[in-house]
């Protein structure tokens, strides 16, 4: 059990670290420079996939790491 539960927490991570990676590589270059324009808009297609694969990855990977901390 120990070491699925290690494997089920290493497995998450490693996706959750991948998702936040992608959705900040699409943040562009302005905003190094204070142009970033921020502009409320909605998140569509990939985007919003992407935006909502990113917290079930968080709830999965805090719900397992409180679970190994607690239990195992």
């Amino acid at each position: 059990m120990n070491i699925l539960i290690s494997s089920v927490l290493i497995i998450s991570s490693v996706l959750l670290i991948t998702a936040i990676i992608m959705q900040n590589r699409g943040a562009g270059v302005g905003g190094v420079f204070g142009g970033s324009g921020d502009v409320y808009r909605t998140k569509r297609g990939a985007e919003k996939i992407l935006y909502n694969a990113t917290i079930v990855l968080a709830v999965i990977f805090f719900g397992t790491a409180l679970y190994n901390a607690l239990f195992v």
